[in-house]
């Protein structure tokens, strides 16, 4: 996607005090992604000139997550307004006239159902209106905590007016700020000057530039939206709904690609889990981040796949099958109460039920390799780091130890004994004691 060079913003400095989580904000994850990740995404494809994330103190864990953007530290957080400041102290001597960015975007990294597409009309949409700021609007169901747009008769933008400083007849206004804005460059460091904090926060709002610039004369415009897609997450109860939204459209997309989930409803899903055409997905089903499923393979009911789970082609992993850091080769099969971790497991290889390979020795993980046409006899404990050859059987209820060669038979169980009436002896003894 073309357009004129330009800056994004993210504001991502808030604490999250309504989360009441030590977790900043932006990091909790939804459909196994941090929040922050969406906007990031959305933003790749039109390549801005400059991208800047606004976080607190103390946030490395969101610089790691946004890198290779840039990240500016807001602190003391004197609202957004003064948050945008910061941002534009790193892009000293880059805006328009004197360098190449024309327009700076700014969004919230709380946003994470924001499309490229809209960013993309948003950016357009303001130099085609040659507006000095263009500010994404919306119309939710309870519209009581957001700021109000009030119009002109000729439908420009004159002011936004703050939830907690509206009035009566502009708390009865509809149309409210969904946070998105694109400020014409040149203006920017102006209007930000012009911002006081005479609120009944005692903030720098950054919607406040929307009244300065119409007072230097400048036009202002609103572009509705639809409220789902400017939805924000602020409280444990909205993190839920937003989860529900993007389980929701995952679902769909999985369908409209040719995937067959019985009953999506109990499916879910990472924002990277990759199904391919004709995989059948049982109920209760949850896929962790960057797991693959090949080609007609079935999942469920009640598995789980982890980070890392790669399921060739027409595999079957069946009920209460977990799988984590392993690969399945085609067509093998593990259909039945197994633990499957830090595996290669060859194609065509039958994995019995009951079976556990023993990955973790308490500090360290080690893999578990088993090759193709394998059959692995239930309630087998395989001991990592361990091999087993193509074509080799291991008995039911073994604990393999020693690499298995190619085609052995493996017995490795304790050897039965059988001792005629002792049963009755022992309940004998046991109910004189009683």
């Amino acid at each position: 996607m073309s357009q004129s060079p330009f800056a994004a913003v993210i504001l991502a400095a808030g604490s999250g005090t309504r989360m009441k989580s030590a977790i900043p904000k932006v990091m909790h994850s939804i459909a196994g992604r941090p929040m922050i990740a969406y906007p990031l995404e959305a933003l790749r494809p039109l390549s801005p000139a400059a991208t800047l994330v606004v976080i607190g103190p103390r946030r490395e864990s969101v610089a790691a997550i946004v890198a290779p953007a840039e990240c500016v530290v807001q602190d003391p957080p004197l609202g957004t307004g003064d948050a945008v400041r910061t941002a534009m102290r790193a892009l000293d001597g880059r805006l328009a006239p004197q360098g190449p960015i024309e327009d700076v975007l700014v969004l919230y990294g709380d946003t994470p159902f924001l499309a490229t597409e809209t960013l993309s009309r948003l950016l357009a949409e303001r130099r085609r209106t040659v507006a000095a700021v263009l500010v994404s609007g919306m119309r939710p169901s309870d519209p009581s905590p957001y700021g109000r747009f009030v119009l002109a008769p000729d439908g420009a933008l004159e002011r936004i007016v703050e939830a907690a400083d509206a009035g009566p007849e502009e708390q009865a206004i509809g149309l409210v700020n969904g946070g998105i804005m694109v400020i014409e460059a040149s203006h920017l460091a102006e209007f930000l000057d012009a911002l006081e904090s005479d609120n009944a926060k005692r903030e720098f709002y950054l919607t406040d530039i929307v009244a300065i610039a119409r007072r230097k004369g400048l036009a202002c415009r609103a572009v509705e939206l639809p409220a789902e897609e400017l939805l924000g997450v602020n409280t444990r109860a909205e993190l839920a709904e937003a989860e529900a939204l993007m389980q929701h459209r995952l679902r769909r997309v999985a369908m409209d690609w040719g995937v067959t989930l019985i009953a999506p409803e109990t499916v879910f899903l990472s924002a990277d889990t990759r199904l391919g055409r004709d995989v059948v997905v049982e109920p209760n089903v949850t896929f962790g981040p960057c797991v693959t499923v090949g080609e007609g393979a079935r999942v469920g009911p009640f598995a789980r796949l982890r980070p890392g789970a790669v399921l060739e082609e027409e595999v079957h992993v069946g009920n209460f099958v977990e799988v984590k850091a392993a690969r399945l080769g085609a067509g093998a099969k593990a259909n039945h109460l197994s633990y499957i971790g830090d595996s290669d497991i060859g194609a065509r290889t039958n994995i019995g039920a009951g079976t556990i390979t023993c990955n973790y020795d308490g500090v360290n993980k080690f893999r578990t390799i088993i090759g193709e046409d394998a059959f692995i006899g239930s309630n087998t404990a395989l001991v990592a780091p361990v091999a087993v050859g193509d074509g080799a059987i291991v008995a039911a209820g073994s604990v393999v130890t020693r690499d298995v060669p190619a085609d052995a038979l493996t017995i490795a169980r304790g050897q039965q004994v059988d001792k005629p009436g002792r049963a009755a002896e022992i309940r004998a003894r046991l109910r004189r004691k009683n």
